[in-house]
């Protein structure tokens, strides 16, 4: 909906990350390559069984719902009752 707009010029670009460093220039080389591997880290898909942030996520969506059920509790599990 913004594309064309002033301002929102960006959105007819491909999807990039742009880094900027004021620092001193013997620094600049590798924090830019620090940076990078970071942000490389983040954006790499993960095996969904070792992503705790999304396991954290989705665990304080179901409090909000409330329909968490604790471990050992006699409703947990797959299995229903009826």
């Amino acid at each position: 909906m913004m594309r064309g707009k002033p301002g929102y010029e960006h959105l007819n670009e491909p999807l990039h990350i742009s880094l900027k460093a004021e620092l001193q220039v013997e620094n600049i080389d590798a924090r830019l390559i620090q940076a990078r591997d970071l942000l490389l880290d983040l954006l790499t898909p993960m095996d969904e069984s070792q992503d705790f942030y999304k396991k954290q996520q989705l665990r304080e969506l179901v409090v909000l719902n409330g329909t968490l059920r604790e471990e050992g509790s006699p409703m947990s599990g797959s299995v229903s009752p009826y």
